[in-house]
């Protein structure tokens, strides 16, 4: 077993020739959406290093760009640490911001998308329902990263480089599935997806928005009563 095929290493189907801090940085994606790490955790460099079997180099890449992102925060002399879950108010406004740019998005990329990538599209999709039979939380994490890449090629196909890069600051795909590590999710998502992506391979502006919208309305009715029940639990 190589070094990146270490236990909790890289994914199994990662790309030949990908850089292995890239590998790396999407495995701790990964782990971080399936509830590998522990909100308000510390971890550590070195940990890392020998849990996943590489050297400290591309951990510390990996770490600083996800520092970068708000995903992770440094700890002066203690390496990292896992911020705590997205809050209630975080939430709401992150799915305000998503219904005002991403059906657009939709719109657009079912006016303006390449073959090539409404073919993407749907390899991503296929990918994401292989591993809806996956087992575990590591499975469930790298749909989140399907996910997130399903999303991002429809506001690439959109051709604005500006509503793509203001989503991709959002993370949204990260702070949601570190909410709950829950199946159902990934199963309801998919259906959703293929009338987005049907609606985009049929050249329908006005489908895929209204595919898009629903999508994230319905993501948020699956999520918001996790806040709920955490209101209800720290009520007096």
């Amino acid at each position: 077993m190589t070094p990146e095929r270490a236990a909790g290493g890289p994914h199994p189907g990662a790309q030949p020739g990908r850089p292995l801090a890239d590998e790396v940085h999407d495995t701790l994606l990964r782990q971080l959406m399936s509830s590998r790490f522990v909100p308000d955790s510390r971890v550590t460099i070195d940990a890392l290093a020998r849990e996943l079997g590489v050297s400290q180099t591309p951990i510390r890449a990996a770490l600083n760009r996800m520092e970068a992102d708000g995903l992770v925060v440094r700890v002066p002399h203690a390496g990292y640490r896992i911020p705590p879950l997205i809050t209630r108010e975080r939430f709401d406004d992150m799915l305000e911001l998503r219904l005002l740019l991403e059906p657009a998005a939709a719109r657009r990329a079912a006016e303006r998308a390449t073959s090539a990538q409404v073919n993407e599209l749907r390899r991503l999709l296929e990918e994401m329902a292989g591993l809806e039979e996956g087992d575990g939380p590591s499975a469930y994490g790298t749909f989140g990263l399907r996910d997130a890449a399903f999303h991002d090629l429809v506001a690439c196909s959109a051709g604005n480089q500006l509503v793509r890069e203001a989503l991709a600051r959002l993370h949204t795909h990260v702070h949601l599935f570190r909410l709950v590590y829950d199946t159902q999710v990934t199963y309801l998502a998919m259906s959703e997806h293929d009338e987005i992506l049907a609606a985009i391979a049929a050249r329908d502006p006005d489908q895929a928005a209204y595919a898009m919208r629903q999508h994230i309305l319905l993501s948020g009715d699956r999520f918001r009563p996790l806040f709920d029940d955490a209101l209800l639990a720290t009520a007096p």
